[in-house]
């Protein structure tokens, strides 16, 4: 996608603080963060959002979720804890249209969020 910033940084046109990659998922520090440690954690393959996905896109869905134990035990956030949200649409305040996980954690979350 040619407005996408997360394409863009997939493609090398813009750069970014990376802390996990794999053959299909990237992860890296949000430039905006909501919790001292927020990453946000996407596929490689350009998905709008959780609306969009397919079946035949459950192994890569699977593969970026798994990816989240991988980066809370690299960042020493496992015991402690951390928080995953997917944001879906506009009233679920997705505000970059390639589907992306948040990975939140450094401090206790509180619950409701918003």
């Amino acid at each position: 996608m040619l407005d996408c910033i997360f394409c863009k940084i997939l493609n090398n046109e813009l750069t970014c603080s990376k802390v996990f990659e794999s053959d299909q998922i990237l992860a890296f520090n949000d430039i905006d963060p909501k919790a001292p440690v927020h990453i946000i954690v996407i596929p490689k393959k350009h998905i709008s959002n959780i609306n969009d996905l397919n079946e035949s896109d459950r192994k890569l869905m699977g593969d970026l979720i798994f990816s989240a134990k991988i980066i809370a035990e690299k960042i020493n956030v496992k015991e402690s804890g951390f928080r995953c949200i997917f944001n879906t649409n506009n009233d679920g305040g997705q505000t970059v249209f390639h589907i992306h996980m948040h990975l939140l954690a450094g401090r206790e979350l509180s619950w409701p969020p918003g």
